[in-house]
């Protein structure tokens, strides 16, 4: 680390803490500007984005614009049709203890506020939360993934081109860039990652008691019951799992088939891949690439520890991994003690919906989790024994894509929820304010007490 980018660090955000304390980012109309000129941007970036996510993860087009351009536009179109309405002071109903007083809450910035992303979603992840972050306030500090490198000097380039630096600045680099910038106060940090990162995210957070939203991972479930409706739920689960090559935190990470039906359900899966990437995924235009040979390497050597029955091959000069099949899989191997992030699809068998309970409640709470069933009795029985930071049924990740519903993890998968509102709420501090009339003043709280009128009352009221 050297000292004069530390003081740079430190100088951005004492000019940011600076620039937000002249109370112009809390202007509804201020926001909405900006809101606005970062949909112009990406607009004006999409090309040059599309090359770089292409470059780093081999992100066709579509996915591109589907799970990283097109789904920011949407959260920002969401935000500027909202956010008048959100940043209205609430009112609340006042108690009769309170009689004749006014009650309400405020929304109001925390100030200055780093955001730090991965590289799976390096552009979406990275401007979602930024997005919550203009609609509530704030100035901003950006940190996009290194591993995504293309992805990164291209959000860089765009965020220094459109914004001044006291309102929203960049820096990019690596482990070392990370550490310094985590050194540096802040009123509130967003970051996304693992959880061994944000262990470490939220010990430096703790030294200044700085207020914190993890976006984690884990092992998320998929379970498939006999009563299942196999070709859709195989169709629906191998888009899920592998979407930018199984590089997704709410992937399914592990599937639980029922005995009855695993078999016909491993030839559904391996129709489905083929329908979707054809004989030779390696030539699909849509199929992705591993980040980078660290992760190519780890995702081998966890193929080559499993019963492969289907795929396997590889290519390390295109970080390519074939869709993996796994059978037989058991709790104590190696691809069940951490989470894949990658296309290997592990198979386990159960016979009972709870042994599955039993087995996922030992276990670290999931970002995900995902049942296919076609009984709203078991739907309901399984969601009443497990708990996950949110998951679908019938389906795989599409409950992220709807805005009105808070996203995030709970326990070792995370903490804190955003998208829409709750990006909005995450990114506001709630202020509760009670303004009181000096017309009447009612002598009951006031001393001396006494044991006789004033206790009576005191219990009538607060029952």
């Amino acid at each position: 680390m050297n000292q004069p980018h530390i003081t740079n660090i430190n100088t951005i955000v004492e000019t940011q803490r600076e620039f937000f304390q002249t109370h112009a980012t809390k202007d509804v109309n201020f926001r909405l500007e900006n809101l606005k000129k970062l949909r112009k941007a990406i607009l004006k970036y999409e090309g040059k984005l599309n090359e770089a996510l292409k470059k780093d993860l081999n992100k066709s087009a579509f996915e591109a614009y589907a799970t990283e351009i097109g789904f920011t536009l949407e959260e920002i179109s969401f935000h500027i049709h909202n956010l008048k309405k959100w940043v209205k002071p609430a009112r609340i109903r006042t108690d009769l203890i309170n009689f004749h007083s006014r009650s309400y809450v405020l929304h109001e910035p925390f100030g200055v506020v780093l955001i730090m992303s991965p590289w799976n979603y390096p552009f979406q992840l990275l401007f979602d939360p930024l997005v919550g972050a203009i609609s509530a306030g704030n100035c901003m500090v950006l940190k996009p993934a290194h591993y995504s490198e293309h992805v990164s000097h291209t959000i860089e380039e765009m965020i220094k081109e459109s914004f001044d630096p006291h309102y929203i600045s960049v820096f990019t680099g690596g482990r070392d860039v990370i550490q310094e910038m985590l050194e540096a106060r802040y009123d509130y940090i967003f970051f996304t990652g693992s959880p061994f990162l944000g262990k470490i995210v939220m010990e430096k957070a703790s030294r200044h008691l700085t207020p914190v939203s993890l976006e984690l991972g884990g092992k998320s479930p998929c379970i498939v019951d006999e009563d299942a409706n196999l070709a859709v739920s195989a169709r629906r689960a191998v888009f899920g799992k592998l979407l930018n090559s199984g590089q997704t935190c709410i992937a399914p990470d592990y599937f639980f088939v029922h005995s009855k039906i695993k078999k016909q359900f491993i030839e559904e899966i391996k129709r489905c891949t083929i329908l979707s990437y054809g004989e030779d995924p390696q030539k699909s235009p849509d199929y992705g690439r591993i980040i980078n040979k660290a992760q190519f390497e780890k995702l081998c050597g966890l193929i080559r520890t499993g019963n492969v029955i289907f795929g396997g091959q590889s290519d390390e000069s295109e970080r390519y991994i074939a869709p993996t099949i796994l059978d037989n899989v058991k709790p104590d191997d190696p691809i069940m003690q951490e989470e894949i992030f990658g296309p290997i699809i592990p198979i386990m068998e159960y016979n009972s919906l709870e042994e599955v309970a039993a087995y996922i409640n030992s276990h670290e709470k999931p970002l995900a989790f995902y049942f296919f069933t076609s009984s709203r009795r078991k739907e309901k029985w399984l969601l009443s024994r497990t708990t996950s930071g949110g998951g679908c049924v019938n389906d795989t990740m599409v409950h992220l894509t709807n805005p009105r519903m808070p996203f995030g993890g709970v326990g070792n998968s995370g903490m804190g929820a955003y998208h829409g509102r709750h990006s909005f709420n995450t990114f506001s501090h709630h202020r509760s304010i009670l303004a009181k009339s000096t017309r009447l003043d009612i002598p009951l709280r006031y001393p001396p007490y006494g044991t006789g009128l004033k206790l009576k009352l005191a219990k009538m009221l607060f029952k």
